[in-house]
């Protein structure tokens, strides 16, 4: 009698091609293809093209290729066409409003991001604001128009300065300084400027530099997107808002699927909330007078891994506990233990966020002093408990 076959089990791929068409010049782009592969190796192991392209390049599928489905940075109208001519399921991952792009979209909650900036800037006592702005581009309005009225809302007025880029989203390397320093001597110091990237942020910098002004001291600035390599290599390295790429496209990847499986693809747009502030040279300032509460929020700051209490930080500015809680209440209109708190749950975000430590771990080490509390005080703070925040702010596999 033959001995029995034994059939190992089959081992089911889903063999599908997508295409994904956004630059690998940026971090940003960069990130967006690490979600979307990430999605793939756990769901759905296509076959990915893409190829090495510049933020400004055109971005087409090569005449002939016979994919089932696109993640694209659809920036024009032309490219929208092209895309739908294709006549297969398409998401689109710009910041850009084409109105002829009729796909499913994921891109930055720019509202939060403006609103992240804007608090980072109050936080350390700032209270005259400007942005730096691109002439003609409505992406970068949008994000401007964000912070403009984020700062309105606080009361606070807020200076723009525009100028023509020279190609996409940047500005020309032969940008006249004298100009922008003409501005910058027109506002009122010190002054916390948001620019719309790290190339523009660059260029404050240099004129800020060349008309003597110090950086951050009277001057801070910040990039409205975080790009490791140049605001890194701007002296003095340039803060920036930490937008979640990763996750752009990770969720582009999960719509895709769907509708590669005949679901019914979504019309609104999906908003990503920014990281964080990716916080660096060009904001590491307190723009306050007053010498002990500079000691006060910069021994908080220091302090954010420690369960520090306000009877600490008073001895440390030099104050009782009552004149520190009123000098507080008049300059930054909190208390020091909301500061304390604060600082505590931005460490606590960051670490949840990126690392896979327990909770018990997590409360320790952002200053807490049980996991119980913790997870009370975050909640309240955050409205999600410490595990919501980390499902909803990551995809690997934690």
């Amino acid at each position: 009698m033959p001995p029995k076959r034994i059939h190992a089990p089959s081992i089911q791929h889903n063999n599908r091609i997508v295409g994904i068409l956004v630059d690998t010049s940026s971090s940003w782009g960069r990130r967006v293809i690490e979600g979307a592969a990430h999605h793939s190796r756990q769901h759905s192991h296509w076959r990915l093209y893409f190829e090495a392209r510049g933020m400004e390049e055109d971005l087409r599928v090569p005449s002939g290729w016979n994919g089932d489905g696109i993640i694209a940075r659809v920036s024009s109208a032309k490219m929208a066409r092209e895309l739908a001519k294709l006549a297969i399921p398409v998401v689109n991952v710009s910041g850009v409003q084409v109105p002829d792009a009729h796909f499913p979209r994921i891109t930055t909650d720019m509202p939060a991001g403006a609103n992240m900036a804007l608090d980072h800037f109050l936080n350390r006592g700032f209270r005259n604001f400007a942005y730096f702005s691109l002439r003609g581009l409505s992406y970068v309005t949008t994000h401007r128009d964000a912070f403009v009225a984020a700062a309105a809302a606080k009361g606070l007025p807020c200076s723009v300065f525009e100028v023509k880029p020279q190609f996409g989203a940047e500005p020309d390397w032969t940008i006249d300084h004298a100009t922008i320093l003409s501005w910058l001597n027109t506002l009122t110091l010190p002054v916390a400027i948001v620019a719309w990237n790290a190339s523009c942020a660059r260029a404050i910098v240099f004129a800020a530099q060349s008309g003597g002004l110090l950086v951050p001291e009277e001057v801070a600035i910040l990039s409205g997107a975080d790009d490791e390599l140049l605001c890194e290599h701007i002296q003095p390295p340039v803060s920036g808002i930490a937008v979640d790429a990763r996750k752009i496209g990770h969720e582009a990847a999960a719509t895709l699927k769907q509708m590669l499986e005949g679901k019914k693809k979504r019309h609104r747009d999906i908003l990503i909330t920014p990281l964080g502030i990716e916080a660096r040279q060009s904001t590491d300032t307190l723009a306050i007078k007053d010498s002990a509460l500079v000691k006060a929020l910069s021994y908080i700051r220091q302090n954010a891994a420690n369960p520090i209490q306000v009877d600490d930080v008073a001895a440390v500015s030099g104050l009782s506990r009552r004149a520190l809680e009123r000098r507080f209440a008049e300059t930054l209109n909190r208390s020091p233990a909301v500061e304390i708190r604060r600082c505590h749950i931005d460490r606590a975000k960051k670490l949840l966020q990126i690392t896979n430590h327990s909770i018990p771990t997590v409360a320790e080490s952002a200053g807490f002093c049980s996991p119980e509390h913790f997870s009370t005080y975050f909640k309240s703070a955050t409205g999600k408990t410490p595990l919501q925040f980390r499902k909803e702010n990551t995809f690997s596999d934690l």
